[in-house]
């Protein structure tokens, strides 16, 4: 599957991915993996992700989820939710209505994430 075809009929959660990854391009080149499931920008590994809940659930509360991993739990109301799958690996859950959402405090969490999977 390509970019394309993933996104295709979600205009919103494309814009959302193409802010994320200009973000994590301002610190050099960045790995762009399309699966069946989810949209990943990964250096040495994985370290954001967008899928698109209505693809999985009935009645999603937003097209687009922006998960992003860190190596530590921050506690902000902004996420959906967090999940601690691996030891030192804290997925952080965001529901992103649109491209705004992915803002100054987004952007952060995003560079750290890159920073730790190098």
């Amino acid at each position: 599957m390509d970019l394309q075809s993933f996104f295709a009929g979600h205009p919103t959660s494309r814009a959302v991915f193409d802010k994320a990854l200009a973000i994590a391009r301002r610190d050099g080149p960045v790995e762009v993996r399309v699966g069946k499931s989810q949209v990943s920008l990964r250096q040495r590994r994985g370290f954001a992700y967008i899928w698109l809940p209505g693809a999985y659930l009935r009645k999603p509360a937003t097209e687009t989820v922006l998960a992003i991993a860190l190596d530590r739990q921050i506690a902000s109301t902004r996420f959906k939710q967090i999940a601690h799958p691996a030891g030192r690996v804290w997925m952080h859950h965001l529901e992103v209505d649109g491209p705004d959402n992915v803002d100054d405090e987004v952007a952060g969490w995003i560079r750290e994430a890159q920073q730790a999977a190098r």
